[in-house]
């Protein structure tokens, strides 16, 4: 009888792992929601700015100020407070790769 409490902690444990191993395109994934401004993959075509190529930091520190009502912005402060630190360094990553 003892198996069976066992195994059950094992498999819910093994399963909670599982689940919290990153998604290798969540970075990607949440840079996406940035293309209609942005462009693809940060890559502007109009006056809005590029985010490709840009240094990790400098974005994470933009973001961050645009999150903290820091920065001005049309839409940029109200979208940055939707996002975590996490998700703000993904992001930043990503398009910091960007070439």
């Amino acid at each position: 009888m003892r198996s069976i409490p066992l195994a059950f902690v094992l498999v819910t444990a093994a399963g909670l792992a599982a689940a919290q191993s990153p998604d290798p395109n969540l970075a990607r994934n949440i840079a996406s929601s940035c293309a209609n401004c942005h462009g693809t993959n940060g890559k502007s075509q109009g006056i809005v700015p590029s985010l490709a190529g840009q240094t990790k930091a400098d974005l994470v520190r933009k973001m961050q100020e645009f999150k903290a009502g820091k920065a001005t912005g049309t839409i940029m402060p109200q979208l940055a407070k939707g996002y975590t630190d996490e998700q703000i360094d993904l992001t930043a990553g990503f398009f910091a790769a960007q070439k």
